[in-house]
């Protein structure tokens, strides 16, 4: 029989085939705001551009400083006004470059997730004790300058090597984001024991769907109206997680940003709220591993 190359980080099980439970006070759906705030090479490296055009220089570089001069500081106001916590993937170069931003995320205690050094390069050519250098480095600077060191990771736009899950737990992290292959947390297997993957977007992170497939800001907001309403109904029946990627470059833009405002604010407002956890990756991940063994795929 033809077999492809594959992996053994989890098993197969169908959203039928899994053990019910629920989030924290009886909730069925669990929804988090993740925002990506990175720091990019000038002029070399890996990073987007606007127009789609290759290679690095002065345009796109100062389109993406666009969101750590202005664009996260406008979503930082729009979760202030709801009331909304959230979880910061944080490249660990922002501390160095950024303190201005590193004292608001204290300041309002969101949750940390490791983004790697920086997202002008990935971990998928590293030789192991490279990647693990870089773990360490990243752990440490964010733990130096947040008084907390990182326990949730996810690798520059959310690559890996073939053995990032492995170091990840040997460096103490108890989850990641990388992989978007479920609407529930699933435990993965490393070489050093279990560690919880939680639900990250592809298709309802800003900047795959507004830059990469050229959606409209209006059309982005209606995506995250239906997949709220939709995960929303489909939560009676099993517990989910309904999470948002955003970038201040990206939807920090003020046309973009007025639709985004009426999207969240449709969910944070609406009739069935009590059923939904307004939460963050992190306090899932801490929640999962809570529950009785066997609870949680994989586990």
């Amino acid at each position: 029989m033809l077999r492809l190359p594959g992996h053994d980080r989890y098993d197969h099980v169908n959203i039928n085939n899994r053990k019910d439970y629920s989030w924290p006070d009886g909730k069925r759906l669990a929804m988090y705001i993740a925002c990506n705030i990175e720091h990019f090479a000038f002029g070399t490296g890996l990073g987007a551009d606007p127009a789609h055009r290759p290679g690095q220089n002065t345009r796109n570089y100062a389109w993406r400083d666009y969101g750590n001069r202005i664009g996260q500081w406008r979503l930082f106001e729009l979760l202030d006004e709801l009331k909304l916590p959230a979880s910061i993937l944080l490249n660990s170069i922002v501390c160095y470059c950024y303190p201005d931003l590193i004292e608001k995320i204290k300041e309002r205690g969101d949750d940390v997730i490791c983004h790697g050094r920086t997202t002008a390069e990935i971990h998928t050519p590293f030789w192991e004790q490279d990647e693990a250098r870089v773990v360490r480095e990243c752990t440490n600077i964010i733990g130096e300058h947040l008084g907390r060191r990182p326990t949730g990771w996810m690798g520059p736009a959310a690559l890996e090597s073939k053995v990032t899950p492995d170091l990840l737990k040997e460096a103490g992290y108890t989850h990641l984001l990388d992989w978007p292959v479920d609407d529930q947390p699933i435990w993965f297997r490393t070489r050093s024991g279990r560690l919880l993957s939680v639900p990250y977007p592809v298709e309802l992170n800003d900047f795959g769907t507004l830059l990469a497939r050229d959606h409209t800001g209006r059309e982005y907001a209606d995506m995250i109206v239906d997949q709220f309403e939709e995960m929303l109904k489909q939560s009676e029946r099993h517990p989910l997680v309904c999470s948002i990627s955003l970038h201040g470059f990206v939807v920090g833009q003020p046309f973009r940003l007025r639709p985004l405002r009426q999207a969240i604010t449709h969910c944070v407002q609406h009739p069935l709220k009590d059923r939904v956890w307004f939460t963050t990756a992190g306090d899932i991940a801490s929640y999962c591993s809570s529950l009785p063994p066997g609870t949680i795929p994989g586990g």
